[in-house]
């Protein structure tokens, strides 16, 4: 009974968080994978601290193992943001919650087997507080590896990049380890700091869901309507009348002319791959996805759409990608919309 009161927290917090996405960004089996990372990460550190016991003293260690369970956490988290499996705030806390959540699980198990006997009240009250600190900073921790990545890609892209998004990763990376090791080293009086762990991780849950669902509606929409104007404009022979199309004539004698027309029919298949993706985050969103299911012909002719846009990308090079795109800005977002996409057209 000690055992279920002490995972019941974890289960209930992961169960809320997955339940906010709207958008179907995290599968059940992603989740599953994310929860098993963390326990990895907590047997990591679990024989990590049988060494680093045997050179720090107990103060020194109430400082350094916060920040090591942090940075082993962060392992799995860094390898999703730089494949693109989490490109938005939301997705960033539902993985960083499962990695904490899988963290917590494994470490309330130690504490239960190692530790003194507790009754059914002190284990749920401290499977809670400390579930909450495992998940809550690994999501912080996941959202500044998710932004900083981003913008890592903004800056290859030649993209203007915000001098606040800068300040916001690294204060999301920094602050993550900082409240573990205030959490660890300053006891307040419990019900105080339980308090203050509850409100604190519940209002980054409500600023994520909130915040996050605005900015990935302002990206289907605005960004939306642009790919279909310009869509448009391709398909009329009107692309000189755009901005994209003056951009382009602009490039137009730095390279060979069949390149050029490579290049005409490259942004050609991402816009319309990019409108395809977005318009099914939107399906997926309203719940319609059984209502309005691919058709085969779609499936077969998105997955074409995609090889001939990869043999494009080949053809063309990085000297070429590198000069358009200011135009064909695929950002992680981008990314991981058209990826879900044609694991739907894979599927039978």
């Amino acid at each position: 009974m000690l055992f279920v009161a002490a995972l019941l927290p974890v289960v209930i917090y992961i169960f809320v968080v997955y339940k906010i996405d709207n958008f179907s960004l995290i599968s059940i089996k992603n989740l599953f994978l994310q929860v098993l990372c963390g326990m990895v990460a907590a047997l990591a550190c679990f024989g990590l601290f049988q060494l680093t016991g045997l050179i720090l003293s107990e103060n020194q260690s109430d400082f350094f193992n916060p920040v090591l369970e942090e940075i082993i956490k962060a392992i799995p988290l860094l390898w999703l943001a730089t494949r693109k499996k989490i490109v938005f705030f939301i997705d960033s806390v539902i993985c960083g919650a499962a990695v904490g959540g899988g963290f917590s699980i494994l470490e309330n198990i130690f504490y239960l087997l190692l530790g003194n006997e507790m009754g059914i009240g002190t284990v749920l009250f401290r499977g809670l507080e400390v579930a909450l600190i495992h998940m809550g900073c690994s999501a912080i921790i996941a959202a500044g590896l998710m932004l900083g990545i981003r913008l890592i890609l903004r800056f290859r892209s030649r993209l203007a990049i915000k001098n606040s998004d800068a300040l916001m990763v690294i204060s999301l990376l920094v602050v993550s380890p900082v409240l573990h090791v205030c959490h660890n080293t300053f006891h307040f009086n419990p019900l105080v700091q339980f308090i203050f762990v509850i409100g604190t991780m519940g209002g980054l849950l409500v600023w994520t869901y909130f915040y996050d669902v605005e900015m990935i509606h302002r990206w289907l929409d605005t960004g939306l309507d642009k790919q279909l104007s310009l869509l448009d404009s391709i398909k009329k022979g009107l692309l000189d009348d755009t901005p994209t199309g003056n951009f382009l004539k602009s490039v137009k004698d730095v390279f060979p002319p069949e390149d050029y027309f490579d290049i005409i029919c490259y942004v050609q298949q991402h816009v319309e791959l990019s409108v395809a993706s977005r318009s099914r985050v939107m399906v997926r969103e309203s719940g319609l996805e059984r209502d309005f299911p691919l058709t085969d012909e779609m499936k077969k002719l998105i997955l074409s759409q995609y090889t001939e846009y990869k043999l494009l990308e080949e053809r063309l090079g990085n000297a070429a990608r590198m000069t358009i795109a200011p135009v064909v800005k695929y950002d992680p977002a981008e990314y991981k919309a058209l990826e879900d996409l044609r694991t739907e057209c894979k599927k039978n």
